[in-house]
């Protein structure tokens, strides 16, 4: 099977669209923003069912998707919190959480696989659930900068992702620990 196969190539465009996003956000393009966000989306859902059901499952795929969802995210909020443009801002204590935890878990996967053995690091239903709730929250507030409005219910939606994250980074260190989150590589 080809290295660059359809979905790995969405995955790769993925990547490529965060400094645009960055980039539509710092000029205050609220509009192109979510209109690049909304693409990500799109390739994300897109290779995953390329991937699944055109049979172009790959082990560069199946660590690029995660990382390209990490690099998206991470952009979005950084840009959503320390960005003077937007009127709507994601706060630090958000932000910090939910990069300090990625950062965790890639370091973690890196000290594994140095360490003890080339291993795959399987995402947890509750790894899924806080990727869900991240994009929830950059989506919302990318859509209420475009819309020059806010929320009551943002700070609630600020509340739920920084615990689901919490939970889900101490999840992943048990699974780490009990070394039920892993699998030797085929």
């Amino acid at each position: 099977m080809p290295l660059l196969t359809v979905a790995n190539q969405l995955t790769l465009l993925r990547m490529a669209l965060a400094p645009f996003l960055v980039l539509a956000l710092t000029w205050g393009r609220f509009g192109w923003a979510v209109a690049t966000f909304l693409v990500a989306g799109l390739t994300d859902l897109l290779d995953g069912l390329i991937a699944r059901y055109g049979h172009q499952k790959t082990p560069l795929g199946a660590t690029l998707d995660p990382v390209a969802d990490k690099i998206l995210l991470g952009a979005t909020f950084v840009a959503l919190t320390w960005n003077s443009a937007v009127q709507v801002r994601i706060p630090v204590w958000v932000t910090v959480v939910t990069l300090s935890r990625d950062m965790v878990i890639v370091v973690a996967v890196v000290i594994v696989n140095l360490v003890v053995e080339r291993r795959i690091f399987f995402p947890s239903v509750l790894g899924k659930v806080t990727t869900v709730l991240q994009l929830v929250t950059a989506a919302s507030v990318l859509l209420l900068n475009w819309a020059h409005t806010n929320s009551a219910a943002l700070p609630y939606l600020f509340l739920a992702t920084v615990l689901v994250t919490v939970a889900s980074g101490a999840h992943y260190i048990y699974l780490a620990s009990t070394h039920k989150a892993f699998a030797t590589r085929a």
